[in-house]
């Protein structure tokens, strides 16, 4: 029932009653057909910044941070695994913590705004890369800019503790994130699964074996 209860992210509203108030106005002073095209563009604004509750798994688990299609996992140097998620313009935008922890760093970085989908965005893109200390497991997720989206929003700060799922953010109008983390988890997705914020399993913490301290 969560999922059915619906929230509007701020900006959303704000764009939707400006492009309603320019329906009137072209409605007004040019013909009544002219401000349709207004108010569609405003409804879809209403749709785009959609935020609805999202119930999160219990137990030490990463989440997806956005909602979308994992186009990428990928095994780097220094045995980390990435995970990339593309979101589209249909996707809800609103993004969330993978995990449980405490934000340790947030870096921007200026980049490019090549299409998200691509390999390259990972290391290109304008971007938002968060390092979360998650009991002892360092994670490193990032919110990157799009061909289209340009604008990233943070509502975390240095210092902040977050759970699993809660809201850290969004990315204006189709976008990417990357979850970089270690072989302390397991992971549970697979490439080209789609993925909810906050409710789809990425990965596992794995249990220390039998007699080995951690």
């Amino acid at each position: 029932m969560r999922e059915y209860v619906l929230r509007i992210v701020r900006d959303g509203i704000y764009y939707a009653c400006a492009l309603a108030l320019a329906g009137v106005a072209a409605s007004n002073f040019l013909t009544v057909w002219a401000g349709i095209p207004f108010y569609v563009l405003g409804a879809f604004c209403l749709y785009f910044f959609r935020d609805p509750e999202r119930a999160t798994p219990a137990g030490e688990v990463l989440v997806a941070p956005a909602d979308g299609k994992i186009v990428s996992i990928r095994q780097l140097e220094d045995d980390l695994t990435r995970i990339s998620i593309f979101l589209n313009v249909f996707n809800v935008h609103v993004n969330r913590a993978p995990g449980t922890g405490r934000i340790t760093k947030i870096e921007y970085r200026r980049g490019q705004f090549r299409v998200a989908s691509q390999e390259e965005a990972s290391a290109q893109n304008e971007q938002n890369v968060f390092t979360l200390d998650c009991g002892g497991a360092k994670v490193v997720f990032s919110q990157i800019a799009g061909l289209i989206a340009r604008r990233i929003v943070c509502y975390k700060q240095p210092g902040d503790e977050v759970s699993a799922g809660e809201r850290i953010g969004l990315i204006k109008f189709g976008s990417r994130m990357d979850v970089f983390f270690g072989p302390e988890w397991e992971i549970r997705a697979h490439s080209g699964e789609k993925v909810k914020a906050g409710v789809s399993v990425l990965a596992t913490r794995r249990r220390p074996a039998a007699g080995v301290e951690t």
